[in-house]
């Protein structure tokens, strides 16, 4: 089994090489990737407590400069076979059949939720809104930590807990995403790549992930979706715990540079605003942004790599 999730081959390629027939190594896989999973959950991936939540953000603030941050989301394709009678549900814009696992990680290269099984067509977006992912986040189903004041803030202001993720996803108080590339001024360059230093972590997740177990470079031949999602499941939950005990710990490059005061070029623009508990998601994301700009909150390399040279808009 670990053979298969290491390398994605076939099931006839380990039949032939384990000298087993094919039906007995399908039934293995399935079989193991299912107790996989349910033996390793609730130890390698727990559903995170207030506590673990405000440990992720201090995490986030520490090596990607995001505070308040308790987890990036996004959704991958993982390439498949097609499945009998489903047409071209899974049939997605890169032109293969696909099934998306959204996920979510820490700031640490740990996955901490995952949801596999939506049809490749769909989009981040729209799989978004129909996951319980986002049924838990809007109905108050995480235990997410009360808001919170951000490390460099001089007024002290309570800021919400969120999560991060890209343009396809939502805006929401507990779910921040970039300004849209259409419509960038200087501060909201700064606010996109200090937003993307954290979102960038589920992208490295899925990396690893990937290159430790090749199954998740698909296609995963196999025509039964529930054993595809154990599959899925099975490969996230041993990256977790493969990472745990041998990986590296991710650590700031540069400590001292992080704590110096960086000087506001005079062409950026500070604007007053405040924020209050009942303070839409629009609001939130531009005090956010605002703070990025403050000297103590500001890191000294942002304004070389986030705002274009010569740039005074």
């Amino acid at each position: 089994m670990y053979r298969y999730l290491a390398t994605g081959g076939t099931f006839v390629a380990l039949s032939l090489y384990f000298a087993r027939g094919e039906s007995t190594v399908r039934k293995i896989i399935r079989e193991t990737t299912e107790i996989i999973w349910n033996v390793l959950k609730d130890i390698h991936m727990p559903v995170p407590t207030q506590d673990q939540f405000k440990h992720i953000a201090d995490r986030f603030e520490l090596l990607w400069n995001l505070p308040n941050c308790i987890g990036a989301l996004d959704g991958k394709h993982i390439r498949i076979e097609k499945c009998p009678h489903t047409g071209s549900e899974n049939f997605n814009y890169k032109h293969f059949h696909s099934t998306v696992l959204m996920a979510c990680c820490d700031a640490d290269g740990l996955f901490t939720i995952i949801e596999p099984g939506f049809a490749g067509r769909n989009s981040d977006g729209g799989i978004f809104k129909a996951c319980a992912m986002n049924y838990w986040m809007t109905h108050g189903g995480f235990n997410i930590p009360s808001p919170s004041s951000l490390r460099h803030d001089e007024s002290n202001t309570p800021f919400p807990y969120y999560f991060v993720g890209d343009e396809a996803f939502p805006l929401s108080r507990n779910l921040l995403r970039p300004y849209s590339s259409r419509t960038l001024d200087n501060t909201k360059r700064i606010f996109n790549y200090r937003l993307s230093r954290g979102r960038k972590s589920i992208e490295c997740v899925f990396g690893m992930a990937a290159e430790k177990f090749a199954v998740l470079n698909g296609p995963i031949r196999c025509r039964d979706p529930t054993t595809v999602n154990d599959i899925i499941k099975s490969a996230c939950i041993l990256h977790n715990f493969v990472r745990k005990r041998e990986g590296i710990e991710y650590r700031p490059h540069d400590t001292a540079q992080m704590n110096e005061t960086a000087e506001v070029p005079t062409n950026i623009r500070v604007r007053d605003i405040s924020i209050h508990e009942g303070s839409s998601a629009t609001t939130l994301r531009n005090y956010l942004a605002n703070y990025f700009l403050s000297p103590r909150a500001s890191l000294p390399w942002q304004w070389k790599f986030a705002v274009p040279e010569g740039n005074t808009e």
